[in-house]
């Protein structure tokens, strides 16, 4: 049977089997009716892998009463959406109001006028429905853009790399080192992802240098390295200030990458733990896939050289913290390099 065609589940909550008899009569032919004799029953049925759509809920019973069981379900973002219907010889003004004050999507007194319950129903079903479909599409659509965000921060990465001397898969290289190093140092996981996605645009401000200096197959001199230096600030401009976690990531990281940890780095000359965490890390993964990969200039280091390059760098321009864990996730790192390793056909000059 497809989904269209599936019955929608009705659970009865009702101390006395007779009301759960009557109930049952009424909405079978329509619906999937699930019964429960007390409170902590139906908050097991309505917690279990195949919740009800709708819960028709007595509120005068024994030990959990029906106000209870509600609450306990409207506190649960699992089971908040699920609409309650109260079913209840309550009939007082304030036990409505209390129970509509709970969450209750509606009210109905016994006795029941059966054509009564099943407009009702209907009704809070297909409001249901209509729910569940509008936050189907905000979530599609809430995914189609965070992925077109992401697309279009690795497409601005790769174009810096593109005008630079790199090959468009060291960002994606010197992602995956930084989101390795991330994990080992234990950071939440959602940061993580933000580290890894916003790693890409760390070099966007190489934009802004001219051709000239970037692709310079000489030594720069005093008033190019001046001007290279520049090129974070250029990317902090680039990407603007933004509410946006991953944005605003994207920002430190680029303004941040090329400080050092002794304070003789650039643009700001941040010392220790004033560089933000990212720009740690990114600045061990940018370095590291930098010295381990062929340029025109050099040729590749091999992973012994560079980790050794990179520990006799710890506690001047490295996290003293941080490059243990170079080591640690080594095994995992030369699997993607091997996984995304490339030629190289551009040419021009180091900024390190």
């Amino acid at each position: 049977m497809n989904e269209k065609s599936a019955k929608q589940t009705v659970l009865v909550v009702d101390d006395t089997p007779d009301n759960i008899d009557v109930l049952s009569g009424v909405l079978r032919g329509d619906y999937k009716v699930k019964a429960a004799l007390n409170g902590e029953k139906a908050l097991r049925i309505v917690r279990s892998d195949s919740p009800p759509d709708i819960v028709l809920l007595d509120i005068m019973m024994p030990g959990m009463d029906g106000y209870e069981v509600c609450q306990q379900l409207k506190a649960d973002p699992l089971t908040s959406r699920i609409p309650i219907i109260f079913i209840t010889a309550k009939t007082e003004i304030e036990d409505e109001q209390k129970g509509l004050e709970l969450g209750a999507a509606d009210y109905i007194t016994k006795p029941i006028s059966p054509p009564i319950v099943q407009a009702r129903v209907k009704t809070q079903l297909a409001l249901y429905d209509q729910n569940r479909e509008l936050e189907r599409k905000v979530r599609l659509r809430t995914e189609e853009l965070n992925e077109t965000r992401l697309e279009i921060i690795r497409r601005l990465g790769r174009a810096a790399e593109y005008k630079d001397n790199e090959t468009g898969l060291h960002v994606i290289r010197m992602s995956y080192y930084s989101r390795l190093i991330a994990e080992a140092n234990e950071m939440d996981e959602e940061w993580v992802e933000l580290l890894f996605n916003a790693a890409p645009m760390h070099d966007i401000g190489k934009i802004g240098i001219p051709d000239n200096i970037l692709l310079k197959n000489a030594k720069l001199d005093d008033q190019e390295w001046e001007l290279m230096r520049k090129h974070p600030l250029f990317g902090a401009e680039i990407i603007g200030e933004h509410v946006s976690p991953l944005m605003a990531m994207s920002r430190e990281i680029a303004l941040s990458h090329h400080e050092k940890w002794d304070g003789s780095g650039y643009p700001n000359k941040l010392r220790g733990e004033d560089i933000p965490i990212s720009g740690r890390i990114v600045a061990i993964a940018d370095v590291f896939d930098a010295l381990t990969t062929e340029r025109p200039y050099k040729k590749a280091w091999s992973v012994e050289d560079a980790l050794k390059h990179i520990d006799e760098s710890s506690g001047s321009h490295f996290d003293p913290q941080l490059v243990p864990l170079l080591h640690e996730v080594m095994p995992d790192l030369l699997d993607i390099k091997e996984q995304y390793e490339e030629g190289h056909e551009k040419t021009g000059t180091s900024d390190e």
